[in-house]
């Protein structure tokens, strides 16, 4: 009994994390791993310590990466110095002031502004903050695609 709610719990964390790779309220990689983990306590213990250390480790990566995506597609679609400052910028803002959608539309929205701020003309600045839109997307496609390996190894250890 205890160890089938063991496993309820896990698929639910695992459930979560992946819903987390769309919602900006839900820290996603994190739940899923807390979904491996709760497979530790059944009754025999399906993941070696090695593996679960390389996926904690890649879920601190993803955390940390997730937060620089923006930026680097800001870079990458022609933005400048300060649209990247104000990407990060934006990020910080919108996490504190406008949460949940502030993570999304911050960085978009500081990009754009550090653009105008450089100088540059709205066409120049709006792609530059399209840049930072796609780091989000390629943020969330990281982000779904290691919950659902999780889920993967999840589901085959039960």
């Amino acid at each position: 009994m205890v160890e089938t709610l063991i496993i309820i719990l896990g698929a639910l964390l695992i459930l979560a994390g992946i819903a987390g790779s769309f919602l900006p309220v839900l820290p996603g990689p994190p739940l899923s791993y807390l979904g491996l983990l709760t497979l530790q306590f059944t009754g025999d213990p399906p993941f070696t310590a090695t593996f679960l250390l390389t996926w904690a480790l890649i879920v601190i990566a993803v955390v940390a990466i997730e937060n620089f995506i923006p930026a680097i597609g800001t870079k990458k679609f022609g933005g400048s110095r300060l649209g990247i400052l104000g990407c990060f910028a934006g990020l910080v803002v919108g996490i504190i002031f406008f949460p949940p959608v502030g993570i999304i539309l911050g960085p978009l929205a500081g990009a754009f502004t550090g653009e105008l701020i450089a100088g540059q003309k709205y066409d120049k600045a709006f792609r530059a903050a399209l840049g930072s839109f796609a780091g989000f997307l390629v943020g969330t496609l990281l982000k779904f695609i290691v919950c659902v390996m999780m889920g993967y190894y999840f589901v085959v250890n039960l």
